[in-house]
């Protein structure tokens, strides 16, 4: 019995490699004067969905797939898979973990054309950190061996205990491989996070007799270095005790005295320096002030927006998937839009409006772009997505990315949102501030929203990161905007944590086609619409959001 727990806490403490040791530190401090020993790790099961947006793809109207378990593999009551009969080991020595599993996954969509199955499941780790997803991989006809699928942060996981004595290690967090993109066709990127996993297993100790003994004379030499340690400690805590209570006297009595005496005085002198300081601080601050009253005339100025570009690839990973051996589709640039070096899309020809006292921006922008993916025998196109009318709005530091949206839903029916709130935008402080008549906002986050994500028809999931998007706008028919277009590469996972309160629980979220910035747009988000009271009174001037939507949608080609 002592040998089953002994080898169930060193699983525990080194298993997945995730504890800090801490709690360990005794056995393994033991263990390093004795041979390592290897564990048999039994009954283990594997809990992984790979990517819950990817199964609610396959699933979904445009894909119209299936996801089918074998070889022992079963679905969990959340949707995830359950990979079973994990049998590996743990090394004692380098802290290492292997085991397999028996199951596969296999999913198919758009009639065969996308095929990927997941067999033959590993799960192996390397020091206390760090460890893998990795599985055979067939595409098609084409299988690879052994493919490092996921890789796995095992830093801040902690185990619990199951049935039966058997360690758990819940929801580790997992992250797609360069290897594991491929396998899916580009449809997710390098670093996309996909679904957690779950670890079960249970340790079966060393078959040798004399390790166990070993432990037990080791256990009794630990304690007896322990009963004489602490004896030590005690006498040392006495002498500690007593010096800390001289030192105490003494430099309590003596050095307070002089720090009571001394100190004060100075600090009594500091103080009168401080006062003198915060004089000079006010008077600093009345020149400041003066300063300020001086540079009054060099504040940002309200005005008209006379022109500006939005710079925006919607998302890296959906427009390879788009072009891809999968979907085997195009990009088409609609109106005045154009493509920028790095793939992504200016759309030009800005309207609004920039309220400096509100800190508040709007404009509208020209063009389009539009996907399609998948063709059917009749010409028509499974993936069809179009987004129009581009508008930005912010107050501060939050934003909204609005757009006109187009695609399929259930049924195969073309479904169009209008003014639909696609991002939650973030900016720094400070950073609607014009410079020579221009304002730059360059590489804004864009968090998918709940809108987005259904207009998306459900390609990703709310809180997706998408491309970030550079904003130029001039306030002035002689400024000259800034040359040249793109953005740097998202860290687009499947669903990130917003940045800076973004997202769908803290950005400036609602429709703006259909009302402005009032309370009752903002609602179908469920956005707070307190913050956006300033923004409201600063675009009733202009007409609002919805005003700049509207006309530029009146004058577009687009609009037919």
């Amino acid at each position: 019995m002592r040998g089953a727990r002994t080898g169930r806490l060193l699983l525990a403490a080194a298993t997945a490699t995730v504890l800090s040791a801490t709690a360990f530190a005794a056995p393994a401090a033991a263990d390093t004067a004795a041979p390592a020993a290897t564990y048999d790790l039994v009954d283990g099961t594997l809990d992984w969905g790979v990517q819950a947006s990817f199964r609610n793809y396959i699933s979904g109207p445009i894909a119209k797939g299936s996801i089918t378990l074998d070889q022992g593999a079963e679905r969990n009551d959340d949707g995830t898979f359950a990979f079973t009969g994990g049998t590996g080991s743990y090394d004692l020595g380098t802290h290492s973990v292997a085991t397999e599993f028996n199951g596969s996954v296999h999913f198919e969509g758009h009639g065969g054309v996308l095929d990927l199955k997941l067999s033959d499941l590993k799960v192996v780790t390397e020091g206390r950190t760090g460890g893998a997803i990795r599985a055979d991989v067939t595409v098609g006809a084409d299988t690879t061996e052994d493919v490092e699928f996921a890789s796995l942060d095992m830093s801040g996981v902690r185990p619990g205990q199951g049935a039966g004595g058997a360690m758990v290690f819940a929801d580790i967090p997992a992250t797609l491989t360069a290897e594991g993109s491929v396998a899916f066709g580009g449809f997710y990127d390098a670093g996309t996070a996909l679904d957690p996993a779950t670890l079960t297993v249970s340790a079966v100790p060393p078959s040798e007799p004399g390790e166990p003994g070993d432990g037990d004379d080791g256990d009794d030499d630990t304690g007896e270095p322990g009963t004489g340690e602490p004896g030590d400690g005690d006498n040392g805590g006495d002498d500690d005790t007593d010096n800390p209570g001289d030192g105490d006297d003494d430099g309590g009595d003596d050095d307070g005295k002089d720090d009571d005496t001394d100190n004060p005085g100075d600090g009594d002198n500091g103080g009168d320096d401080d006062t003198d300081n915060p004089g000079d601080g006010d008077n600093g601050g009345d020149d400041d002030g003066k300063d300020d009253d001086t540079d009054a005339d060099d504040e940002p100025v309200s005005g008209t927006i006379a022109d500006g570009t939005l710079d925006w690839g919607v998302r890296e990973s959906f427009r390879t998937y788009v072009t891809g051996p999968i979907a085997r589709g195009s990009v088409e640039l609609l109106g005045a839009a154009t493509e920028n070096g790095d793939g992504t899309y200016q759309f030009p020809d800005a309207v609004g409006e920039f309220d400096a006292e509100a800190d508040a921006l709007v404009a509208a922008f020209d063009g389009g772009v539009q996907f399609v993916g998948h063709e059917k025998a009749d010409g028509e196109y499974e993936l069809d997505l179009k987004f129009s009318e581009l508008a930005v709005a912010f107050e501060g530091t939050e934003g909204v990315l609005v757009a006109d949206v187009v695609s399929h839903t259930l049924g195969g029916d073309v479904v169009e949102y209008e003014g639909v709130v696609v991002a939650d935008l973030t900016l720094p402080a400070a950073a609607l501030n014009p410079v020579d008549d221009v304002i730059l906002l360059e590489n804004v986050p864009a968090v998918l929203t709940d809108e987005g994500a259904e207009a998306f028809g459900g390609f990703y999931e709310a809180g997706a990161d998408l491309d970030p998007l550079t904003v130029a706008v001039s306030l002035d028919d002689d400024a000259e905007l800034p040359s040249g277009g793109g953005n740097s590469p998202a860290p687009q996972t499947g669903g990130t944590t917003p940045i800076a309160g973004g997202g769908a629980s803290g950005g400036v979220s609602g429709g703006l086609a259909g009302g402005g910035f009032g309370s009752g747009s903002l609602a179908s988000t469920g956005t707070p619409a307190g913050a956006l009271a300033g923004l409201a009174a600063a675009v009733t001037v202009a007409g609002g959001a919805a005003y700049w939507v509207t006309r530029r949608r009146s004058a577009s080609p687009l609009a037919d």
